[in-house]
């Protein structure tokens, strides 16, 4: 049951100092993280799992998880300090439906989660990783996609943010070539503003609208 008066606790979180930018790539970010017992995780297990690629400090998983207690919601993050803050934070209010992982998604998304249990992922303001030779450093890859292809159930769906526009449309091409994934603005098409449901906007996404920048999206609907 949704709850109608959700109690948002972004500053729960204890801030932490940690890099800016994690290079994926690094051989100290191969090995797989391996899967928790998700039954001990999640009290029940068996509702809708919501997936946040790069949850950064947390704080959108935190009040997500607060205004839908009727979804489980799962956090990864490649920056460690911030997962065990998050997870603090989750604790103190008490809420069994979320967790957040350290983990390097490439290696480790494909072996951590059933085939079909994902309804929904977001993939919210990635490392843009501007320099060509850097771009295969970026969190969108075919082979990622293909793995939530796997992973998300029939119609389960995909939202994509950024600040920067060129990382945006790479992310839509590289869903769009996947073959399982329709872009629900069409194809090629930006998403319009408002077309995620029950959006909450990120700490990013708060700051970047408050400067007056636009929010670049992409939305995307499982075969």
């Amino acid at each position: 049951m949704t709850t109608a008066n959700p109690t948002p606790s972004p500053s729960s979180i204890r801030r932490v100092r940690v890099r800016e930018h994690v290079n994926p790539l690094g051989i100290q970010y191969q090995q797989p993280t391996q899967p928790p017992d998700w039954t001990e995780i999640y009290r029940p297990w068996g509702l809708p799992l919501s997936l946040d690629i790069g949850c950064g400090r947390g704080e959108y998983l935190l009040q997500m998880a607060q205004r839908h207690r009727d979804r489980n919601f799962l956090g990864l993050e490649i920056r460690q300090p911030l997962v065990h803050s998050a997870n603090q934070a989750r604790d103190a209010l008490a809420l069994t439906n979320l967790h957040y992982l350290f983990c390097n998604v490439t290696p480790t998304l494909p072996g951590l989660l059933p085939a079909n249990s994902v309804h929904q992922v977001t993939i919210q303001f990635p490392d843009p990783w501007f320099k060509r030779r850097q771009q295969k450093r970026r969190t969108v890859q075919p082979q990622l996609v293909a793995t939530l292809a796997r992973l998300l159930i029939p119609d389960g769906e995909v939202l994509l943010q950024s600040d920067v526009l060129p990382v945006v449309i790479a992310m839509i091409r590289c869903f769009e070539a996947q073959g399982q994934f329709v872009n629900q603005a069409g194809p090629g098409q930006l998403a319009a503003d408002g077309v995620y449901p029950e959006h909450i906007p990120t700490e990013r996404e708060r700051w970047t609208l408050h400067k007056g920048a636009p929010v670049y999206r992409g939305y995307f609907r499982r075969r």
